[in-house]
């Protein structure tokens, strides 16, 4: 599959194109700084640009099969940097007729995360779960072939493979994953056509 990755320096993107190049697939990474990809490999393309120039995104979009989201937020300030970010990609993929996204949220974009985690993540989290939900808003009303993870807390740490998901809420009593598995998850909707249009929450 020939895909694009957006965010593909962070450590859930770096984890994804990783994975995705071991499974043969070709990947194209756009970055804002090709030196922060420390990655080389036949199969691997990198596009220098800004996610927030439009034009930039609707360029570097076409002649792909699919689209990657990894991008996030850079501090927790009110912004609509992804909101932004992701409309770009969105019009991209319009105008190249492309239907498949997989995007990385958060745990939280639906208020779905019970008890005094859930009252904590909203007060702490609420301008960065705000800009992820009107991003994912822009994508279901796109009618794209979307996926959209909703991890809970993120950590480093090798892909295990094995992890819960729930399109309703999110996993009992889950806590985190590993961003090299939520890179696992994105990777799997991919390759096995899977949870379309559907958000997953995450965690071990």
């Amino acid at each position: 599959m020939k895909m694009i990755v957006f965010g593909a320096t962070g450590g859930t993107g770096h984890a994804f194109v990783e994975q995705a190049m071991a499974n043969g697939h070709e990947v194209t990474a756009f970055v804002r700084n090709p030196s922060k990809l420390a990655i080389q490999h036949d199969r691997l393309h990198m596009i220098e640009g800004d996610a927030l120039n439009e034009e930039d995104v609707v360029q570097a979009i076409e002649g792909h099969e699919s689209v990657v989201s990894c991008l996030g937020s850079e501090n927790l300030k009110k912004s609509d940097v992804l909101e932004q970010m992701t409309g770009n990609i969105v019009r991209g993929m319009q105008k190249h007729g492309l239907k498949r996204i997989v995007y990385v949220a958060s745990a939280g974009i639906q208020k779905e995360i019970p008890g005094f985690l859930g009252w904590m993540s909203q007060r702490i989290l609420k301008n960065v779960l705000k800009d992820h939900r009107n991003a994912v808003n822009a994508i279901v009303a796109a009618e794209l072939d979307y996926t959209v993870a909703r991890p809970l807390r993120l950590l480093d740490g090798d892909v295990t493979g094995e992890y819960r998901q729930t399109d309703v809420g999110v996993p009992e009593n889950g806590k985190q994953i590993n961003r090299s598995d939520v890179a696992h998850f994105l990777l799997t909707s991919l390759e096995e056509n899977r949870w379309v249009r559907e958000t997953v929450g995450l965690a071990y």
